[in-house]
């Protein structure tokens, strides 16, 4: 049986998947002002792990920055840099987002956020997040 992860402090809505981040931090919101997209996510969850699916096409793997802070929140960061061989009038339309982009969201309770790994094959950025086992009955033993 699969155990659904709630919003981290949030018992209330146990189909909540995930929280995604609302940050009052001023070096968190001075870098969002510089940042000019939004990455699409998908998060899902197995039996074992949160997973997260970004498409990233158009960026190199040592391009993307990854990171999880002390709040436990995930942090995907990278810049799309646009092909310079083209000028701006030689454009006859110009749909693709181009330059850097970033997403934060707030990880549930229940993982094991110093064991993550990403991967990256094709364009698409996956990270798997470790749930962590918890056993349902401990037998305690007792001492003479």
């Amino acid at each position: 049986m699969k155990n659904k992860m709630t919003k981290r402090g949030d018992a209330e809505k146990e189909k909540d998947l995930i929280s995604f981040l609302s940050i009052e931090d001023d070096d968190f919101k001075s870098h969002l002002e510089k940042v000019e997209g939004e990455l699409s996510l998908d998060v899902f969850q197995t039996d074992t792990h949160l997973v997260v699916i970004a498409p990233v096409a158009g960026v190199e793997a040592e391009d993307i920055d990854i990171s999880v802070n002390d709040n436990e929140v995930l942090c995907i960061k990278g810049t799309r840099n646009i092909c310079k061989d083209v000028h701006h009038e030689d454009y006859l339309t110009k749909e693709c987002f181009w330059g850097a982009f970033a997403r934060s969201i707030l990880l549930p309770e229940g993982l094991d956020s110093d064991q993550i790994k990403a991967t990256f094959k094709r364009g698409v950025l996956r990270i798997e997040i470790p749930k962590v086992k918890y056993e349902k009955t401990k037998k305690v033993k007792i001492s003479d």
